[in-house]
């Protein structure tokens, strides 16, 4: 079965993350997956718009953890130690750049939010033109609390420093209305009518020629590439590394493996785990 599917439907190009089991995670193949399917709607002429959205009950829950976290010693993500910067740097950088073909996409991307864009689905969905979002769906980054930085990079770059910066600091999961108050995303809706809104925007947009929104794209992302995004998602890719192979996220990865990546995330969410001591918070330290 695809990990990501490809299917037209008249002017419009759907993609859809087919992992619902595990709530569309990322795993080593389905970044590739994805790339490979916007390259498909982009070689098609009869293709004006993409629509990206995810099977089940979420658009991407992140990262696999079962694999990358719970599962005992070395993985792509965390080498056994030392680790080389430079061979993780380049195995993030390749998903980094795959989540940015809807970027560099020559047709406008809408992605359909539902459930959640977390962690690494959030970097997926913020790598798409624009985005509309169920009232009941949340999105946020919540490894920046440890074992994260997002590559991509988007945040400063769809709601300016200071937002971004409260996001961030926080790792704070947010619904839909708080992310359009925030500009992070276009449009919140009642789940019930997400799919009637999005289908709505891409059939406005498909009665546009391929070449006039391909002008569009490519002027106003020249424009926030100007403002350096390349060197900006280069130091994010890098210090991802650094968070995941730091003291604090070794002992998020023995904690994960230990009691299952669940209870890891819990304790790091609700902030109940001292991870440079690796031991829970006292209370009154």
């Amino acid at each position: 079965m695809s990990k990501v599917i490809y299917e037209r439907d008249g002017r419009i190009g759907r993609v859809t993350l087919n992992r619902p089991d595990v709530l569309n995670a990322i795993d080593d193949e389905l970044p590739g997956a994805l790339a490979d399917c916007v390259e498909r709607a982009n070689a098609d002429p009869g293709v004006h718009v993409i629509v990206l959205s995810g099977a089940g009950r979420a658009f991407c829950a992140g990262y696999d953890l079962t694999a990358y976290a719970q599962t005992a010693g070395a993985n792509n993500v965390t080498q056994d130690m030392p680790w080389d910067p430079m061979k993780d740097y380049a195995f993030m950088m390749r998903n980094t750049e795959l989540f940015m073909s809807l970027w560099r996409s020559y047709r406008p991307v809408i992605c359909k939010v539902h459930g959640f864009a977390i962690a690494g689905g959030s970097d997926i969905a913020l790598c798409a033109d624009t985005i509309i979002m169920a009232d009941d769906a949340e999105i946020g980054y919540m490894p920046t609390r440890v074992w994260g930085c997002p590559t991509t990079a988007m945040w400063v770059y769809r709601i300016g420093p200071e937002r971004a910066k409260r996001m961030l600091f926080t790792g704070d999961k947010i619904k839909g209305p708080e992310a359009e108050k925030l500009g992070l995303v276009l449009k919140s809706v009642a789940s019930e009518k997400l799919d009637a809104e999005v289908e709505a925007l891409a059939e406005r947009m498909a009665g546009v020629p391929v070449n006039q929104l391909m002008m569009q794209k490519l002027m106003v992302n020249q424009a926030i590439e100007a403002m350096g995004l390349k060197t900006t998602q280069m130091i994010a890719t890098v210090f991802d590394g650094i968070t995941r192979h730091s003291p604090e996220g070794l002992n998020f990865k023995h904690r994960a493996e230990q009691v299952g990546w669940k209870e890891a995330v819990r304790n790091r969410d609700q902030a109940t785990w001292d991870w440079t001591e690796n031991r829970p918070i006292n209370p009154r330290r």
